[in-house]
């Protein structure tokens, strides 16, 4: 897709993610939602689970997903309430999920999909 190269990598990324999840049966209903506290890159459902997604890209052979620590981890884990607060969905069931995006040159997009990949400690 032509349009992307003129967009940032970690945007590439994320469209990139999009698309791979949605051959996966998502259904993505929110990209790039922010708020003070953090960022989510897209927000699916999978079945009648909400899932809140990290998208990590790399263009070499380290593994993005190693770089979704404690600090991010709980970022996301803020926006997240603040989205399932903001759209009323307290009883909804969600999980955090890390797709890793590799892009080596020459090469196609390579995707791993880490479903739960961390959890909110209650």
């Amino acid at each position: 897709m032509l349009f992307r190269r003129f967009l940032p990598f970690g945007r590439q990324c994320e469209l990139l993610a999009t698309d791979h999840i949605r051959s996966l049966g998502y259904r993505v209903v929110s990209s790039g939602f922010r708020t003070e506290g953090g960022e989510i890159d897209v927000i699916a459902w999978e079945g009648n689970i909400l899932v809140f997604i990290e998208v990590k890209g790399r263009k070499n052979e380290d593994r993005p997903e190693d770089n979704v620590g404690f600090t991010k981890q709980r970022r996301l884990m803020r926006a997240a309430h603040n989205y399932l607060s903001q759209h009323r969905l307290y009883d909804t069931q969600y999980r955090f999920d890390i797709v890793a995006v590799t892009v080596l040159p020459h090469a196609k997009p390579q995707f791993r999909l880490f479903r739960d990949a961390f959890r909110v400690d209650e």
